[in-house]
């Protein structure tokens, strides 16, 4: 961290902290500015923290100059009449389509074919364009438009039609036969009110924000498997990456997270200034839950306070920014940035004004490195597809040279580029060539032809001036000297995948961002150990251990990991033949039941993952894995519409069939059991709520037997306690799961646009207020709170990340 400093007269800072702090060989060896050319820098930065300081004034005066005139002009309308009213309605979204006053159901996330007309496929987050490309999403994203034209009154009438004057009902309350009725995109949906509740229930009462609040804590993962670049050592000992829209500080000595939230969509590319305290960060474009356009764009913040000082590129990049990169010299005044359009424009931005100086069509092709040579101030390489280009920046104009491959092999793609001590360009291909480019050139000036089996993913030069490049088949870390004479060699081991990007450690250590969401640390010498795991395609399964501050993830990459929660790290993993969905615990915690895609479930041992057990029922996909609460019985929720019971023995080691339970119209998605094990309620995807006696697997059809029943869960998302988590408008896919705190305080909820969102329990009024919290940038698939109640757990669908938040 910078020096502090000491104001003098005359407002010019004593620089002698400064000084001290330059004379560092290892800080201004990495910061590559001369003492004057730092203390003009930070002269310049103290100037425009003032300017900002007026313009963040003027701002606000501005704002309340526009809240006044839109108090007038709302009181001209009132006098004015209907028809100025007509003029402001006529430029509102366009609402979706209507049929007898009701809006159609949402169809993305749900995929139909003839086979199987109501069968759930995976869906995509809605908040970005990108992910929601189709009409039919396009109109569903709109629905909180209409929605808020909605009719929201609500009435104790017996009535069942939910409407009144052809307007859809938010609510219905029948006090003579104890049932409130909500409706889902106009669908009924009854749910029995306890009888203790029925004399004094109101929905026009009032749910109150939970007292507790939710803090992150932990990010689990990395995003290695697409991007490049990403992982940095800075001066306070962290490492710098991310995943999802989150930044991740992470102190391995310290076991401490800290984490840049500023982002609201998929963050895809990092880069770290000159002076190891600013970084920058681009993101993808998106949509808001009402339909409104995140534009992608660059953010510029600081890595010691977390704030952020710039943002760059509103609505100058297309479809997200995919490179990003600081000046080397110049005190780093300038950024580069590559977006993903399809010329691939590359722009030059004097970021600290937030203004772009230039830009150009890059290439059609793909392009995946973009970074500021360390020496000449406007020299900028791009490499991508077949190509390395270098870019001059003169005039406002950036001017192209192509890399001349010459008599060498010309490969599919440039995959990595660094920097030698004195300037030359180092790239690593596909073909697994290293080439080196001459400072000033552009034609390859030595070469070490199939320096890797396959590509070169990652390169870094490290301070002594040696090299260690990171190979994508082989998995090899290699390590050469300045003469290009290959030394130590060392494998990655196979579970973590191919080296994705390359940074220097202390010492002779190194970290290594892998294609499996993975970081490692260690040396060539030493070889490495994992520091971060994360799943690597779409993540449903979590199941919270019931005694232990333990967790399971399971996804679709076949993976399966239990992880200790007090030391973020994984106790063990083990890959599986299919890929899994679900998960959940015998209430002793001794085994764990997991549900896969193909209709197998598996028992593994918690202690030494062995396969206790494996069973297959129906061929469809399995969506729910549930022991009832004195260990009895484990019920599978499947698919194919049926809910299969088996007895179980032996703690947990002995499972026998009871049979299936048959009277779902549609695929199960959550199951409850009741708290004396005695029944369990299931929901289904068209929306319905049945109940079931487990030990002959028969539908319980009576409302008095159920209405009054204490539950020792709710992961159901539909019912009488639960159903003040759906907003108005909403549809059944909007939700994809719930969990409801061990001491039945606080409710949790996993929705479809990348929030995690707490409520108080119970949650049986409309609406209900909550707090919402952001990190997630896709679809968020589940939640569970720990056996305590210290935390809650959450896991992202497309965006592979676990969220661990502290409950404050």
């Amino acid at each position: 961290m910078m020096a502090e400093r000491t104001p003098v007269a005359g407002g010019i800072y004593d620089t002698s902290p400064l000084l001290q702090y330059c004379n560092d060989d290892n800080l201004s060896g990495t910061s590559g500015m001369e003492v004057d050319d730092r203390i003009s820098y930070l002269e310049q930065r103290l100037q425009l923290q003032e300017d900002e300081m007026q313009v963040l004034k003027a701002a606000l005066a501005d704002v309340l100059r526009r809240l006044s005139a839109c108090e007038d002009q709302g009181a001209v309308l009132q006098k004015k009449g209907s028809s100025k009213v007509y003029q402001l309605l006529k430029g509102l979204p366009t609402r979706p389509c209507m049929t007898n006053g009701i809006v159609p159901p949402k169809r993305t996330g749900f995929a139909t074919s003839p086979s199987s007309p109501k069968k759930e496929m995976a869906p995509y987050s809605c908040r970005s364009l990108r992910r929601c490309s189709s009409p039919e999403r396009l109109s569903s994203v709109k629905r909180e438009s209409f929605a808020d034209q909605r009719s929201r009154t609500t009435s104790s009438s017996s009535s069942g039609s939910g409407k009144r004057d052809g307007k859809p009902k938010d609510a219905i309350f029948n006090a003579e036969d104890g049932f409130v009725k909500m409706f889902l995109r106009g669908r009924p949906v009854s749910m029995h009110v306890p009888d203790s509740l029925v004399a004094s229930y109101s929905l026009e009462a009032k749910a109150e924000l939970p007292h507790q609040k939710l803090k992150l804590d932990w990010v689990y993962g990395y995003r290695g498997r697409d991007c490049r670049s990403n992982l940095y050592l800075l001066p306070t000992g962290e490492i710098v990456y991310f995943i999802a829209s989150v930044v991740v500080l992470y102190n391995k000595e310290e076991q401490h997270q800290r984490h840049y939230l500023g982002h609201n969509d998929d963050i895809k590319c990092l880069a770290v200034h000159p002076d190891m305290v600013t970084i920058a960060t681009g993101q993808v474009a998106g949509t808001t839950q009402d339909g409104k356009p995140l534009p992608p764009h660059v953010r510029v913040w600081d890595s010691v306070s977390l704030n952020t000082l710039h943002v760059l590129g509103l609505g100058a990049f297309d479809r997200a920014v995919t490179c990003v990169g600081f000046s080397k010299t110049n005190g780093g005044g300038h950024l580069c940035a590559v977006d993903d359009s399809n010329d691939h424009i590359l722009s030059v931005w004097d970021w600290q004004k937030e203004q772009k100086l230039s830009d150009v069509k890059c290439s059609t092709d793909s392009v995946l490195s973009a970074t500021f040579h360390p020496t000449e101030p406007n020299l900028v390489l791009t490499c991508g597809k077949s190509n390395v280009y270098f870019w001059t920046l003169e005039g406002g104009v950036l001017s192209k040279r192509q890399g001349i491959f010459e008599k060498h092999e010309k490969p599919k793609y440039v995959l990595c580029v660094a920097f030698t001590e004195n300037g030359d360009v180092l790239t690593g291909d596909s073909s697994g060539n290293l080439y080196v480019w001459g400072k000033g050139g552009n034609r390859i000036t030595h070469a070490i032809q199939g320096a890797h089996e396959g590509g070169i993913f990652g390169l870094c030069v490290l301070k002594n001036g040696t090299i260690v490049s990171g190979g994508g088949k082989d998995r090899k870390m290699i390590l050469w000297d300045r003469d290009y004479q290959k030394g130590q060699v060392n494998e990655i081991p196979e579970a973590f995948g191919p080296v994705r990007t390359i940074t220097e450690g202390k010492g002779e250590n190194v970290y290594i961002g892998t294609t499996r969401n993975s970081v490692l640390q260690g040396s060539l010498a030493g070889g490495f150990t994992l520091l971060v795991q994360g799943h690597t395609e779409e993540l449903w399964g979590l199941a919270a251990h019931p005694s232990m501050d333990q967790f399971l993830t399971c996804g679709q990459d076949k993976q399966v990991h239990l992880w200790s929660a007090a030391t973020h790290q994984p106790i063990w993993s083990k890959a599986i033949e299919d890929a899994a969905r679900t998960a959940g615990f015998h209430p002793n915690g001794s085994v764990v039941a997991v549900g896969t895609l193909t209709a197998r479930w598996m028992v593994l041992d918690t202690e030494t993952r062995d396969l206790v057990t494996m069973h297959t029922d129906g061929n469809e996909q399995l969506s729910v894995t549930s022991f009832s609460p004195d260990g009895n019985y484990l019920a599978i929720g499947s698919h194919d519409n049926y809910v299969y019971i088996y007895a179980v023995t032996e703690d947990g080691r002995k499972y026998s069939r009871v049979g299936r339970c048959s009277g779902h119209s549609s695929f199960i998605t959550h199951l409850d059991w009741a708290s004396d094990s005695s029944c369990f309620v299931t929901n289904s995807g068209d929306y319905e709520i049945l109940y079931w006696d487990p030990s002959n697997c028969k539908q319980i059809t009576s409302a008095e037997s159920v209405r009054n029943l204490d539950w020792a869960t709710a992961t159901c998302v539909l019912g009488f306690n639960v159903f003040g988590v759906w907003p108005l408008g909403a549809d059944g896919t909007d939700i994809n799961a719930i969990c409801r705190s061990n001491d039945a305080k606080l409710l949790a909820s996993a929705d479809d646009f990348g929030k995690v969102h707490l409520f108080s329990y119970p949650c049986s009024h409309p609406r209900a207020p909550s707090h919402k919290y952001g990190g997630h940038s896709s679809h968020v698939t589940n939640v569970a709170f720990l056996h305590d109640n210290s935390a809650l757990l959450s896991t992202g669908g497309k965006d592979n990340s676990v969220l661990q938040w502290r409950v404050m």
